[in-house]
């Protein structure tokens, strides 16, 4: 059979509502509250960092709903920010994307699945030594981490159907299991914290801590009174682990071009899946305040707070389950990133703006070659060991392309008035001009306080720069 020559519109609301919350819940809900917790160290503040998180996530979904209207078209984010500014910007969002934002996460996905199945069998987890191959040592998690994203790679070359019933099964398996564990956490615990615990309020206290040779974290003798601005500085740091854990919500617009209905689906799927993770999050930490101290809840061992608070609720059996809900949704998650990235690529290639090939679909209607250089960098960073890190970089430059795509609303709003729009921005101006204002509070306070999470970052960005000079040379050159 000869190639396609164009995406399948196949997938529906219920398929965009389960990529939408299947890629946003992996790990984070069940590890980085316990960093939250030693910014803050209060129960009022560590809800308030998960609802200021939510609530701008909401907002950015609602606003992007506009723009997927306006372009229901593969490579969503992409699209809007090259339309808004110039191919320059958007080429910067892909690249950055290509990079670390999409390829990184996969990597720290696959390797979060192996880490909890090493709770079954400790030869397959990060710990387990292979073998050292001078530039990097391998350990049998960082192989495990390949074979999952080589195995989901492979069922997505195979058409956007097989991806989808991966999607749909797993996160609707996830969404059911975490939320009987949070009903759970209310219902069978033995001792309910919940009263002392909100005795705290709102009084930021800090403890953040020092790090073990094993990679925990132990707790220092006190915890420091803090406020003003170094509580803004707080609440920006502890929000890194927030904003990683709801991010990829926007990856349903990278496959506008598969959607059925895109005008109306893709902005309904971006409200309700983003709703949905918003709730379960909240109640999630809700029912940590519920099981234990504050104390335990920001020192669980190596920050697996779900594990600490499953083991209260079923004390015989609370780390094997924690396990393999953690690995249902980190499978479900990286299908989902992996589904959804590729077609990014194989825009930016139809644009002239990378490798020829990567532009072209198989005779499955899916761009095979952009999801195999995909899998390809991904596997390197999980033998690098380096995603982790990265990831932290990447968080300021991933909420400063989603303050850029907002802004462009009010940029197309001026270039494009007649413009087609099915969907209006909920709420506009006031919503879009709010989650602008956040968003940069955010990253400013993060240049203050946290540098290291945002250069690196910006140079990451900016090495896209002559690469996308060399894509225009050679472009004009092959006309």
């Amino acid at each position: 059979m000869s190639n396609q020559t164009s995406f399948k519109p196949t997938l529906g609301l219920f398929d965009g509502t389960m990529l939408v919350a299947g890629s946003m819940i992996g790990s984070g809900i069940f590890i980085v509250s316990a960093d939250i917790t030693r910014y803050v160290g209060s129960a009022g503040w560590l809800i308030a960092v998960w609802a200021i998180t939510g609530f701008m996530t909401l907002a950015a979904a609602l606003s992007y709903g506009e723009l997927s209207g306006m372009f229901p078209k593969a490579g969503g984010q992409y699209v809007y920010l090259k339309e808004a500014y110039n191919p320059l910007v958007g080429f910067l969002y892909g690249w950055s994307f290509f990079a670390v934002i999409q390829t990184a996460t996969i990597a720290a996905v696959g390797v979060a699945f192996s880490k909890f199945l090493a709770y079954l069998v400790p030869e397959l987890g990060n710990d387990y030594f292979l073998i050292d191959i001078e530039i990097t040592k391998i350990y049998s998690g960082q192989l495990i981490s390949i074979a999952i994203i080589c195995l989901l790679t492979i069922v997505n070359s195979k058409g956007v159907k097989e991806g989808k019933v991966i999607q749909s099964v797993f996160t609707s398996a996830k969404l059911l299991a975490l939320f009987g564990l949070i009903v759970f956490g209310f219902v069978l615990t033995k001792e309910s914290f919940w009263s002392q615990n909100w005795e705290t309020g709102f009084t930021a206290v800090q403890n953040l801590g020092q790090k073990s040779e094993g990679g925990g974290v132990t707790p220092l003798p006190s915890w420091t009174s803090i406020s003003g601005t170094v509580l803004m500085g707080a609440i920006a740091s502890a929000m890194v682990g927030s904003v990683f854990s709801s991010d990829a919500w926007n990856n349903v617009t990278f496959i506008a071009g598969e959607m059925k209905n895109p005008k109306r689906n893709i902005g309904l799927s971006l409200f309700l899946g983003t709703l949905i993770v918003t709730v379960i999050y909240i109640s999630a930490n809700l029912m940590y305040l519920n099981v234990m101290p504050l104390q335990e809840l920001a020192f669980p061992t190596d920050d697996r707070v779900a594990v600490a608070a499953a083991n209260k609720i079923f004390p015989m059996a609370g780390t094997v389950l924690i396990a393999l809900l953690i690995m249902v949704s980190t499978f479900g998650c990286n299908n989902g990133l992996i589904l959804s990235g590729a077609r990014v690529y194989y825009t930016m290639a139809k644009d002239g703006l990378f490798f020829k090939k990567i532009g072209e679909l198989n005779k499955n209607g899916v761009p095979q070659f952009a999801l195999w250089i995909q899998c390809i960098i991904a596997s390197i960073w999980s033998l690098s060991g380096r995603y982790g890190q990265l990831l932290d970089m990447i968080s300021f430059v991933v909420v400063l392309f989603y303050i850029l795509t907002i802004v462009g609303i009010f940029i197309l709003r001026k270039k494009m008035p007649n413009a087609e729009r099915p969907y209006r921005a909920f709420g506009y101006p006031v919503l879009p001009i709010l989650y602008i204002l956040m968003g940069a509070t955010f990253c400013i306070l993060l240049i203050i306080y946290k540098p290291e999470f945002t250069w690196p970052g910006l140079i990451i960005v900016l090495l896209g720069v002559p690469f996308y000079y060399l894509a225009i040379s050679r472009k004009i050159k092959s006309m």
